[in-house]
Parts: C-alpha cells; sequence; structure tokens
C-alpha cells in the first residue's frame, strides 16, 4: 500500500528521475528564439499515469515521493523537497540525463538547465533497498527508458542541494529567485 508523503522521506533515500531533463522548456524556447540544431528538440510532454501506477503497484510504501518539476526545473523542485523535510539533497551531475542538443540550447541561451520546465518528466524519491529493482522496472517503461538515479537525501547541509560537476567539484543549487525563463506553459 503506498504512503507517500514528504514526510516519509529519510537520509539515504534514492532520487530517480524518468527521463531527460530540460527538454520541453528548450524545445519551446528553441521555437520561439528560431535556433535550429541538426536534429529537432522536441517537447517531452505525455501521460506518466501508467508507470506511476507500475511503480506504486510493484513498491508500495518504498516510494516515498512523487515530485513533477514543471515550474522551475528539477533545481527549484528539489530546494523545495529539501526544505520541507530539513535535509539535504545531493546530486551528481553526470547522472542526470540530458540530450546533447538541449545542453548545448541552454548554454547557448545562457540557460541552467536545472531550472528549465520539463513536462514528462517525474521525480521519484525512493527506499535505497529497491533503488536496482525501481530503474530496471522504469527503464523497461517506454516512458522511463532513460531513467537514472540522479541523487540522495543527506544530512548533511540541510535545506540545500549540492551538486558534484562533471569534473568533481561541488556547487549549491541555489533556489530560483523569480523566473529564469519567460512563463511557457
Amino acid at each position: 500500500k503506498a504512503n507517500i508523503s514528504v514526510h516519509n522521506i529519510k537520509e539515504g533515500d534514492k532520487i530517480l528521475v524518468n527521463g531527460f531533463i530540460a527538454q520541453h522548456g528548450m524545445a519551446i524556447m528553441s521555437e520561439r528564439e528560431g535556433l535550429e540544431f541538426e536534429s529537432t528538440i522536441e517537447s517531452d510532454s505525455t501521460n506518466l499515469n501508467f508507470l506511476v501506477n507500475d511503480l506504486l503497484n510493484a513498491f508500495g510504501d518504498k516510494i516515498k515521493l512523487f515530485r513533477d518539476p514543471t515550474r522551475g526545473g528539477l533545481g527549484t523542485v528539489l530546494h523545495e523537497i529539501a526544505n520541507d523535510i530539513n535535509k539535504g539533497v545531493f546530486l551528481k551531475e553526470a547522472a542526470i540525463p540530458m540530450e546533447k542538443q538541449v545542453a548545448a540550447a541552454c548554454e547557448m541561451l545562457g540557460l541552467d538547465p536545472m531550472y528549465v520546465a520539463n513536462e514528462g518528466v517525474f521525480l521519484v524519491i525512493i527506499d535505497p533497498s529497491i533503488e536496482k529493482e525501481v530503474l530496471a522496472l522504469m527503464r523497461n517503461h517506454k516512458k522511463g527508458k532513460n531513467s537514472a538515479i540522479v541523487g540522495e537525501i543527506t544530512s548533511q547541509h540541510p535545506n540545500k542541494v549540492v551538486m558534484e560537476s562533471l569534473i568533481g567539484g561541488k556547487r549549491i543549487v541555489s533556489p530560483l529567485v523569480g523566473e529564469q525563463l519567460p512563463r511557457i506553459c
């Protein structure tokens, strides 16, 4: 039986996303700005109810929380969670799934993909005892083939999101002040 609540989150719980981040926001922005890439950036807008239902049926109360990182992106949602539970979030940038052309578009526009809108993406926080099984289920589902474990909950740095960069340094993912992008949805 499922018991989804931010209050169930504990230190060591794993954070997963079901697919590429920042795709929807950059699809809209590249269209608005008239940017052209070798391949088209398409919105990831889709229904996720079947994947969510499969996860709940398979793992019940070991699923702690689902969140939709639409407005404010992954960085904002994780910061809200860290504040809600008075714990820290530790991320590995290398683990965060993102298409190369989306990363390039973000760089061209000077945008941090951690704050770009998502539509067909959810994050799920789970008990670490089921991380491999959850990841396997998600990757075997059409709406989760690019799923990844991107981080975990920690007692270090309460109320902060810290990300290990691609080169091994650490940076704080600050809360988004105002809006990074013009409202797109």
